[in-house]
């Protein structure tokens, strides 16, 4: 599932034609130069600069990404980027509210199909790890934060966690009070966020090839996280019962 959903949903009033006429004055970097810079719609362009962004504050952080940065590795102009998003902290507010909504949608559509409580945990953990492991990034964005100190920022990961939350409390269902099964949906998502920040640590340990050290690819590995961790989650949550 892309991770451009809300960025493709929220495209700005720029008439695209004037971003074509801007964008063919700012080759890439990796452009013929003896050929014309390729020309993209207001829509096309945003997501081009909402996916180099993403890339970029996954690999070097908040802090040490810039806009000069994005908008040279973009191949466009830097007031062209400003049409776009109004600062640095507006896209990466942008991209973690985008990263959230796929997170939820995967899980959401997906638990539909679960015939029993059984499959529900198990469907929600098997999408979950299943954008794990195919957009990473996205994941580095809201796990390897390195501005801890950074109030907003860091609610901005705690609206992620509590949307989250509020998708799987619903699937708990053992007759249980509201703030009882809200208290479990938090553990739950605990349990997933810790999994998966130990992932993304392991991966940077040893490199984040596609597949792993077992041979395994992306798939693969997501299905083995999420058979792991739904065999923890069930065996707690099948003992569950009102206080």
């Amino acid at each position: 599932m892309p991770l451009v959903t809300i960025a493709s949903r929220k495209v700005s009033k720029i008439d695209s034609e004037i971003d074509s006429e801007i964008d063919s004055a700012s080759p890439s970097q990796d452009s013929d130069v003896n050929t014309p810079a390729r020309r993209l719609t207001a829509a096309q362009r945003r997501d081009q600069l909402f996916n180099v962004a993403l890339d970029l504050f996954a690999r070097r952080g908040y802090r040490a990404t810039t806009m000069d940065e994005i908008a040279e590795i973009a191949g466009v102009t830097k007031p062209l980027l400003y049409q776009h998003f109004d600062s640095k902290r507006a896209l990466y507010l942008e991209l973690v509210d985008s990263i959230s909504h796929d997170l939820m949608n995967a899980v959401a559509e997906t638990v539909e199909s679960a015939g029993n409580s059984r499959e529900l945990v198990e469907f929600g953990f098997a999408a979950y790890f299943r954008v794990l492991t195919s957009h990473e990034a996205g994941f580095r964005l809201l796990y390897g934060r390195d501005d801890a100190d950074d109030r907003e920022l860091g609610d901005a990961l705690r609206r992620v966690e509590d949307a989250i939350a509020d998708t799987i409390d619903p699937l708990i269902d053992a007759g249980l009070e509201p703030e009882h099964r809200k208290l479990l949906a938090f553990a739950v998502v605990g349990m997933a966020e810790g999994a998966s920040r130990y992932w993304i640590s392991q991966r940077s340990l040893r490199g984040s090839d596609r597949t792993d050290a077992s041979g395994e690819d992306g798939g693969d590995e997501a299905a083995r996280l999420a058979a792991r961790i739904s065999n923890l989650a069930w065996a707690g949550l099948r003992s569950v019962h009102a206080d």
